[in-house]
C-alpha cells in the first residue's frame, strides 16, 4: 500500500505537523469521506497482502525429495519383483508414515502474515467530513485523522498530532520494555530508532495511557508491521544440518549399494554361478544394505524427543528442527521477558540520606528491605518515601488465579506499589487512611505527578518524576533527624546519587511532599522525601541457564530494543556480557555487511536495534559458519525467528507472530528451557548417528562376508532369504531400540558438533569400519572351518547366518556410545534389551521350528555349536573396546 503521491518513506518524526498535513493533503477536522473513498480506491485497504499459497500437495511432495526416501522407493519395488511382498509393503508403509508425520509438522509453518492481520486493529475512531467516526481499520488511508485513547490499538502508522498524556505500548514492536511517553514536537535526528521517535505511534502498538490524535502517514505494507511481514515472507527457511546429512547418506549409499552389489553379480557370474540366480541374490543384497528403517527411525526418534521437550517446556513445530539445537552455537536472545521478567521492579532507594537495596522481582508483593547488605527495618524516612510514591499512583496490583501478581496500569507506577507493599504498606489501606482529594496529572511537559490527599484535617500534597523536576520543586529535604533547607551541596549530593543510579541502569524516579497546601501551591516549596530506581530484572534461571550454555560451548548474545546502558548492565548482571562488546542500532546501521561480519563474533549486546538489524546479525553469524538461535516474543522478532537455524518464541508472552515464524516454542517464557531442549536435540542426534553406526557397521559386515567369499573362491555362505531376515531382524526393533537410547551424563559438557562435518567423523567411520572388517572374518573364518570340518553346506549357513545375527546385535550395545566403554551402565537401555530378547526367540524358532527351515535353509544347532557361535560372535566385544579406547586417546582424530 503506498502513501500519496510524494509522501512515500518520509521521515515523518523530523517534520513539524503542519508540513506533515500539508504533504498529505489533509486537515485539522480530517478528510471528506468522498476524499477518503477516492484514496480507498488509489492505495487499497488498510491491510497486510497474504504471501504466496503454499499448496498442501506441494508440502506433501516436498517430503519425497530426498534421496534415501527414493531408495527406499526403488527397494519396495524391487522386493515386490523378488516377491517379498510383505517386506515391500511395510517398506512403503514406513516411507508414508514418514512423508505424513513430515507434512502435518511443517505445513502449519507459513502461517506468519495471518497471524499478523489478527493483530492489526479491526475499527478505528477517525475525523471525517469534521465529525468523530468509526470506521473499520482497513478502509484509512493515507491522510486520515485518528483518535486515540487508553486501550486502543493503533490502526495504522501515525505523525502525532496532538497528545493529552499520551503513552503507549510498543515493545511488541521495539522491545521496548515500558511504555513510552509520546511527543508531538518534530524530532532533528533522522538515526533514531524507532523507540526513539516519541512523535510516531506505529500499526500494531496500542495505547496504554492518557489520550491523543494522529495523521495517518503510512497504511498496510508500508507500515512498520508490513515491512516486517514483507521480510517474513521473502526469508527461506534453510534445510537443518540433519537433513543434509541424511541426503548425503543417501546418495552415499546408493553409489556404495550399486558397486558393491554390481561387484559381486559379476563375479558370480564370471565364477559360473546362473546369471538369473546371480541377479536376484544382489537384488536381494542391494534391498539389505539400504537402511529402510531409516525414515522410521529418525521420525521415530525426533517424535519422542518433542514429547520429552514438552514436558520440559520446549514446543517444536518442526521435528527436524529439532537436532538443530545439537549443533547451535550462537543462541540470540532478546532481553525483555526472555532473559528478564517483563515487570518493573524497585531494586534501590535513597532516603533520609541512607541507600537502601530491595530483595524479590516481579509483581509479587514478597520481598526484604536492606542496607550494606544487612537485612533491616524500613526507616521512618524511607516509608514516608514509599508512602508517597504509592499514594501518586493510580497503578494497582492483583492476584489472579494461581497465585500470580499482575499489575492493573502503568508497569512504572506498578513497582513502586509492590515497593511499599514489601515496606509494609498497603496501598488501599495508605488510599483509606489518606483518601485522595485531588491531583495534577502527568504530562510530558511537566514529567511529573501530584496527588493531594486528606490527612486528618489538613492536606497534603505527594509528587513523583523526574529527579530534575521534583529537586527543582523543592526547597527542604527529609533526613534521619527532620527537616533541613536544600542547599546546594545537598542538591550536588542528590544528583550524584541519581545519577550514578541511572549509571547502573536504573530508572529513577524522585518524590517529594508538601503538608498543609492547596492545588495552586502544592508544587511549590516541597520537601524532597528521597530516590527510587527500579529495572525490569533479569531472571534468576537465566543466569544459570547462560552459565550452562557456557559449559556446553554455546555463546548466548543479547539483542534488544531496550537502551544499551540498561542492556548492558543486565547483561552484565546475568554473567552474558564479559570480554565481548555492546553496540547500538545506530552503530550497526554505520556498518557494512564486511564490516559486520569482521566483528559480530566479539559483539555480545545489540542495543536499540530495529527488525532490519536483527535480521543482519543472525546472517552474518550464519555467514561465519554458527548455527543460530533465535529467540524472541514479539513481532519486530518474527523474520530473524524464520531466518535463524532454529526460531524460539515465547508461549505465554509472545505474540501469535513470532509463535508462527518461529520452529520452537517455550511454553513457559523461560530461558533456561531452551537449555533442557538443546540438551533434547543433541541426545536425539545422538541417537539417530548410534542407529547409523550400527546399521552401516552391520551392512559392512554382510557385504564383506558376500565379497570375502567370492574372492577366497567358496560358495555363497548366505541364502538371500537368509540376507533379508538379517536385514530385518538388525534394521527392526535393536535398531529403533537405539533410537530412544538415554542420553549420555557428559551431553552439556560437550562442545557444540560441527554440523558441516556431518555425521562420519573419522571416529566414527573407524568404529563402522573396524566393527565391519572384524564381522566379516569372524564370519568368514566360521564359514571356512565349519566346511573344513566336513559340515554341509547348509549346517555351514547356518552356524554363518546365526553368527551373524548375534554378533549384530551384540554391536548394538557397543555402539551405545562411540566413546564410553560398554561396561558403563550396560543394560541402560530396557528397549534394546527387549528388542534382543525378542529378536532371539525368534531367531530360535527360525532355526528349529520345521515348518521355517525349508524356507530359511536352517539345521538344528547343537548346544556345542551354538558356544561356539557365542564366542566367536562376543570377540566383537574386545576389538570395539579396543578402538574406543584408542579414541578417547585423539588416536583417530577429534571426537565431537
Amino acid at each position: 500500500m503506498s502513501a500519496p503521491e510524494g509522501s512515500k518513506q518520509q521521515p515523518w518524526h523530523l517534520v513539524e505537523v503542519e508540513a506533515v498535513l500539508a504533504a498529505l493533503a489533509s486537515r485539522p477536522g480530517g478528510l471528506s469521506s468522498a476524499e477518503a473513498h477516492t484514496r480507498l480506491e488509489r492505495h487499497g485497504p488498510n491491510e497486510l497482502t497474504s504471501a504466496r499459497r503454499i499448496s498442501p500437495w506441494s508440502v506433501f511432495l516436498e517430503q519425497f525429495k530426498n534421496v534415501l526416501i527414493l531408495i527406499l522407493l526403488v527397494s519396495a519395488g524391487l522386493s515386490a519383483f523378488l516377491g517379498h511382498a510383505v517386506e515391500a509393503v511395510a517398506i512403503a508403509v514406513i516411507v508414508l508414515f514418514a512423508a505424513l508425520l513430515g507434512f502435518l509438522q511443517e505445513y502449519r509453518a507459513e502461517k506468519a502474515i495471518e497471524a499478523l492481520r489478527e493483530m492489526a486493529a479491526p475499527e478505528a475512531a477517525v475525523l471525517r467530513d469534521g465529525k468523530e467516526q468509526r470506521v473499520p481499520a482497513r478502509d484509512l488511508v493515507p491522510g486520515d485523522l485518528v483518535l486515540l485513547h487508553a486501550g486502543d490499538r493503533v490502526p495504522a502508522d501515525l505523525r502525532l498530532v496532538e497528545i493529552h498524556n499520551l503513552k503507549l505500548e510498543e515493545s511488541a514492536l521495539t522491545g521496548e520494555s515500558v511504555a513510552v511517553e509520546k511527543n508531538p514536537g518534530a524530532l532533528g535526528d533522522p538515526a533514531l530508532s524507532l523507540s526513539e521517535r516519541s512523535n510516531m505511534a506505529y500499526a500494531g502498538t496500542a495505547a496504554s495511557y492518557g489520550r491523543g490524535s494522529g495523521v495517518v502517514v503510512a497504511t498496510g505494507m508500508e507500515t512498520e508491521f508490513g515491512k516486517i511481514a514483507g521480510m517474513i515472507a521473502g526469508i527461506e527457511s534453510g534445510r537443518t544440518p540433519l537433513q543434509e546429512n541424511l541426503d548425503r547418506v543417501g546418495r552415499h549409499l546408493a553409489k556404495a549399494a550399486l558397486v558393491g552389489v554390481a561387484a559381486i553379480v559379476a563375479a558370480g557370474f564370471l565364477r559360473g554361478e546362473p546369471f538369473v540366480q546371480m541377479l536376484v541374490f544382489g537384488i536381494a543384497l542391494g534391498v539389505a544394505v539400504v537402511p529402510e528403517a531409516l525414515p522410521a527411525v529418525v521420525t521415530i526418534s525426533l517424535a519422542l524427543g518433542v514429547q520429552r521437550m514438552v514436558k520440559r517446556h520446549a514446543l517444536m513445530r518442526r521435528l527436524a528442527a529439532v537436532e538443530t539445537l545439537g549443533s547451535t552455537t550462537v543462541i540470540c536472545s532478546d532481553k525483555t521477558g526472555t532473559l528478564t521478567r517483563d515487570e518493573m521492579t524497585v531494586r534501590s532507594c535513597f532516603a533520609g540520606g541512607e541507600s537502601f537495596d530491595f530483595s524479590g522481582a516481579g509483581y509479587q508483593p514478597q520481598g526484604e528491605v536492606s542496607r550494606n547488605g544487612a537485612a533491616v527495618e524500613p526507616t521512618p524516612a524511607l516509608k514516608l518515601l514509599l508512602r508517597g510514591a504509592a499514594l501518586a499512583c493510580d497503578a494497582r496490583i492483583e492476584q489472579e488465579e494461581g497465585g500470580r501478581f499482575a499489575v492493573q496500569g502503568d508497569a512504572t507506577e506498578g513497582a513502586l506499589v509492590v515497593a511499599a507493599a514489601k515496606a509494609g504498606l498497603e496501598k488501599a489501606v495508605l488510599e483509606e487512611r489518606y483518601p485522595r482529594v485531588d491531583e495534577i496529572p502527568f504530562t510530558s511537559e511537566s514529567k511529573r505527578m501530584t496527588t493531594l490527599h486528606r490527612d486528618g484535617e489538613a492536606v497534603v500534597a505527594f509528587a513523583k518524576g523526574a529527579p530534575e523536576v521534583i529537586l527543582a520543586s523543592c526547597d527542604f529535604e527529609l533526613c534521619a533527624d527532620g527537616e533541613r533547607p536544600l542547599g546546594k551541596e545537598a542538591r550536588e549530593r542528590i544528583g550524584a546519587v541519581s545519577r550514578a543510579m541511572a549509571e547502573s541502569a536504573l530508572r529513577v524516579l524522585a518524590v517529594a511532599r508538601k503538608k498543609d497546601t492547596d492545588k495552586d501551591g502544592a508544587e511549590h516549596g516541597m520537601t524532597f522525601l528521597g530516590l527510587v530506581g527500579m529495572i525490569d530484572p533479569p531472571r534468576p534461571e537465566a543466569a544459570e541457564a547462560i552459565r550452562t550454555c557456557g559449559r556446553a560451548g554455546i555463546r548466548p548474545v543479547m539483542i534488544t530494543g531496550d537502551h544499551p546502558v540498561t542492556a548492558s548492565a543486565v547483561a552484565r548482571e546475568l554473567g552474558l556480557l564479559t570480554e565481548g562488546r555492546a553496540v547500538s542500532g545506530a552503530e550497526l546501521e554505520a556498518m557494512d555487511e564486511a564490516q559486520l561480519e569482521q566483528i559480530v563474533e566479539s559483539i555480545q549486546v545489540y542495543a536499540r536495534v530495529a527488525p532490519a538489524h536483527k535480521l543482519r546479525v543472525v546472517t552474518a553469524l550464519q555467514k561465519k559458519g554458527h548455527v543460530v538461535a533465535m529467540t524472541g516474543d514479539g513481532v519486530n522478532d518474527a523474520p530473524a525467528l524464520k531466518k535463524a537455524d532454529i526460531g524460539i518464541a515465547m508461549g505465554i508472552t509472545g505474540t501469535a507472530v513470532s509463535k508462527e515464524a518461529a520452529a520452537m516454542i517455550l511454553t513457559d517464557d523461560n530461558f533456561a528451557s531452551i537449555v533442557a531442549a538443546v540438551e533434547e536435540g543433541r541426545g536425539i542426534y545422538d541417537n539417530i548417528k548410534k542407529y547409523l553406526m550400527y546399521l552401516l557397521s552391520s551392512n559392512a559386515g554382510e557385504i564383506g562376508l558376500m565379497a570375502g567369499a567370492m574372492l577366497l573362491g567358496l560358495p555363497l555362505p548366505l541364502s538371500a532369504v537368509q540376507i533379508l531376515y538379517v536385514n530385518l531382524a538388525t534394521d527392526g526393533l535393536p535398531a529403533l531400540a537405539l533410537a530412544v537410547d538415554p542420553a549420555e551424563k557428559d551431553l552439556m559438557l560437550r562442545p557444540p558438533r560441527d554440523s558441516s562435518r556431518g555425521i562420519f567423523t573419522r571416529p566414527v567411520l573407524t568404529l563402522i569400519l573396524v566393527g565391519g572388517a572384524w564381522s566379516t572374518l569372524v564370519n568368514l573364518a566360521l564359514f571356512s572351518w565349519a566346511r573344513a570340518s566336513g559340515c554341509g553346506d547348509r549346517e555351514a549357513m547356518t552356524l554363518t547366518f546365526v553368527s551373524l545375527v548375534l554378533i549384530q546385535f551384540f554391536k548394538a550395545y557397543n555402539f551405545r556410545s562411540d566413546r564410553h566403554s560398554v561396561l558403563r551402565s550396560p543394560f541402560a537401555n530396557r528397549w534394546l534389551n527387549r528388542a534382543v530378547v525378542w529378536e532371539l526367540l525368534l531367531l530360535l524358532l527360525v532355526v528349529y521350528l520345521p515348518p521355517l527351515q525349508h524356507p530359511f535353509g536352517t539345521f538344528a544347532l547343537t548346544g556345542r555349536e551354538w558356544l561356539l557361535i557365542a564366542l566367536a560372535a562376543g570377540t566383537i566385544f574386545p576389538v570395539l573396546e579396543f578402538c574406543k579406547w584408542l579414541e578417547r586417546r585423539g588416536a583417530f582424530g577429534k571426537m565431537e
